[in-house]
């Protein structure tokens, strides 16, 4: 959790009276009870299972809710004790939790970083322009375009977020805006059916005075807090690395078959061999790429909720099922798995009889390679500002290559083609910003970090959803 702009530790201690013990705990269970249970952790294990920061941070989201939440015999927390206690705070400080007590729980992209001082938020789902907020602790860790829930509060000289701000990956938030979306546009027909969605009986007062868009919206903090947690306790299972699979569901295991060369075979023999494959084309004298049918699915087998999969491309857009190289006295064909290995031999036989013996087959591990210590690279002799403009040239070449290219996130169309669709515009921003989000958590001082992907906002035309 992070520090609070104000210093509301006297609202904190009246939260832990018995008047609102009951109060607190309920909504403490409320928002953590479903992400809690998927996992099969209690939630007085959160601190222990995710860090002590997601303890706090549940803490902070319920209390929140409790600042902002009628209680059902009508009384609500922050209203008593600035009537009560009021008198001893700063005129800062009862106005910040007045703005509490007001409050909506929303999910917000972040741009526009001073470090230490402020940033812009955009409200994802009411949608409007983005709003500067001062934030001190928070904008040392947040970059551009990344994704935070949380509650905008404006005051009369400026506006702040609360105490309690929560990241959210890309996909997840997408879902998460969805869903909110739909509950900030949807007006209930009535109140019971309201009622029996959100769980809170139907002459509950927090059913009372509000619209039926902010009523849900209300509501639905704790739905934003489980999906937090979800998502942070399915990370701490996931193993080390994740699932990869290639397009016909196989996980990857790395088989390469070497076909030695018997004595009577000639090199040139052996390239006229293949030459009549048409799976296979030719790249230079010894060595082939191994090519799917046009227009064949690039995915086929079953797909898997937990995996990845990898799919390689040719600037043209043909799929990539392999390589052979010829050298030497072999010839390998290489693939990311046996049965992938086993179909390239069925193929490479036929025509390699009397010119190949039974290959040797190699399997390299993919965990071990991962986990594997590389050696240091060794100096280039370039000065650091060489290398990065070194760097630099390649990225820019190939980026202008990838404008052309089929990207699964713009449904198999190139961002040149995508932008011509006000739909696809949109999509090709949202790719944007996921790529320079990429980049700018590399550091600045990284190569890949100190590269500047505005030029592509401009080559793209899409400029103005740079926002």
């Amino acid at each position: 959790m992070l520090s609070p702009p104000h210093d509301i530790s006297g609202l904190v201690a009246w939260a832990r009276r018995d008047e609102w013990r009951a109060a607190l705990a309920d909504l403490l269970h409320r928002h953590s009870a479903k992400a809690c249970a998927d996992a099969g952790v209690a939630m007085e294990q959160i601190a222990d299972v995710l860090g002590k920061h997601f303890g706090s941070a549940l803490w902070g989201s319920a209390f929140e809710d409790l600042l902002a939440t009628d209680l059902p015999d009508g009384r609500n927390i922050a209203d008593e004790y600035l009537r009560r206690y009021g008198w001893k705070e700063s005129v800062s400080t009862r106005e910040y939790i007045a703005g509490l007590r007001l409050s909506l729980i929303s999910l917000y992209e972040v741009s526009g970083v001073v470090p230490g001082e402020s940033m812009l938020l955009r409200d994802l789902v009411r949608g409007g322009e983005p709003v500067r907020v001062m934030e001190k602790s928070g904008t040392s860790s947040l970059q551009q375009w990344d994704r935070i829930a949380t509650r905008v509060i404006p005051l009369r000289h400026r506006t702040v977020i609360s105490g309690t701000p929560m990241a959210f990956d890309r996909e997840t938030s997408d879902a998460l805006v969805e869903t909110l979306v739909q509950m900030h546009e949807q007006a209930p027909r009535d109140v019971a059916a309201v009622a029996d969605e959100l769980g809170v009986a139907a002459d509950s007062p927090d059913l009372a005075g509000l619209p039926s868009q902010d009523l849900r919206f209300a509501q639905a903090a704790f739905m934003v807090t489980n999906l937090w947690l979800y998502t942070a306790f399915k990370a701490a299972k996931q193993p080390e690395f994740p699932l990869l699979v290639n397009s016909e569901g196989d996980q990857l295991a790395f088989t390469i078959l070497h076909f030695p060369l018997l004595p009577e075979a000639t090199v040139a023999r052996v390239r006229a061999a293949i030459a009549n494959l048409p799976e296979f084309r030719w790249e230079n004298a010894d060595f082939w790429n191994w090519l799917a049918e046009p227009g064949a699915p690039t995915h086929t087998g079953p797909r898997q909720s937990n995996a990845r999969i990898l799919l390689t491309t040719m600037n043209d857009g043909s799929f990539v099922l392999g390589t052979l190289v010829l050298k030497g006295c072999r010839l390998s064909l290489e693939s990311n798995s046996p049965a992938r290995a086993a179909r390239g031999r069925t193929l490479l036989e036929p025509v390699l009889a009397g010119l190949v013996g039974p290959p040797l087959t190699e399997h390299a591990d993919l965990g071990k390679m991962l986990a594997a210590d590389r050696p240091a690279p060794e100096p280039s002799g370039l000065s650091p500002d060489e290398e990065r403009a070194v760097v630099h040239q390649m990225l820019d070449g190939h980026y202008r290559r990838v404008m052309d290219e089929p990207i699964s996130a713009l449904g198999g169309k190139s961002p040149r083609a995508a932008v011509k669709t006000a739909r696809g515009r949109v999509q090709v921003a949202a790719w944007l910003k996921t790529l320079e989000n990429h980049m700018v958590r590399e550091g600045p001082v990284s190569q890949m970090g100190s590269y500047d992907v505005g030029w592509m906002w401009a080559e793209l035309g899409v400029t103005a959803l740079r926002r």
